[in-house]
């Protein structure tokens, strides 16, 4: 068979993708960029740290928000603002690389909203778990909680596939399995963050989202059930 001269080099990518891409891109280009005084004047050397405190997901403001009972809008937003702030520009690359990576493998099976819905879904409840189950003063910056919902989505997926043929269901968690365990090493041997308790989050809410977002929901994966 020959190929088809007028398809593209490279498979497009979902909308939604790049939805979710470019800002991680281009808030990362403007910081970086004022950081090596390209950009901005000498007080964008400043723009990293005020990005932080502008926009990360604070524990501390979220306690807080807990203790007073007020919740203004402009701390609230930090639950949805984070995913797009990153500690460099490496940290910005690979997080781009997996929201290009399995946003489009989610994003050619689930709906665009369904995609949006796990991405900041998970963003949000890992934010949540890093606020209630650690006391830590660290913010919590960078999309890979969001990322994790992408993993838990595509995990999905794999799962009811498997459910479908007979084959052992647990092999659809070795991506998740494998990148906490390289988590683990790394931060055994270099020191880390706590960033995992968000990460782990948002992997359960993606997974558990896709129940409902994803295209059949939950009446698909019972048909592939009684299927076998």
């Amino acid at each position: 068979m020959m190929p088809d001269p007028n398809a593209p080099p490279i498979n497009p990518l979902p909308t939604v993708v790049w939805i979710l891409a470019i800002p991680v891109m281009g808030v990362e280009a403007l910081i970086s960029l004022g950081e090596q005084g390209l950009i901005g004047g000498p007080g964008a050397v400043g723009w990293r740290l005020a990005a932080f405190q502008d926009f990360a997901f604070s524990g501390q403001v979220f306690d807080w928000m807990l203790a007073n009972g007020r919740y203004p809008p402009q701390q609230l937003m930090r639950f949805v603002t984070y995913p797009f702030i990153h500690a460099g520009a490496t940290h910005a690359l690979f997080v781009t690389v997996f929201i290009l990576a399995l946003g489009k493998m989610v994003g050619e099976i689930f709906r665009a909203w369904a995609v949006l819905a796990v991405f900041f879904g998970a963003a949000f409840v890992g934010a949540l778990a890093y606020g209630l189950l650690l006391n830590d003063p660290m913010p919590l910056i960078g999309g890979y909680p969001g990322v994790y919902g992408l993993i838990g989505a595509f995990t999905f997926v794999m799962w009811v596939r498997l459910a479908g043929t007979g084959a052992h269901q647990y092999r659809a968690f070795t991506l998740i399995g494998l990148l906490l365990g390289i988590q683990l090493v790394f931060g055994l041997l270099f020191g880390g963050s706590k960033d995992w308790v968000a990460d782990l989050a948002g992997f359960l809410t993606g997974f558990t989202l896709s129940f409902f977002v994803s295209p059949g929901g939950w009446s698909r994966v019972l048909a592939r059930m009684r299927h076998r």
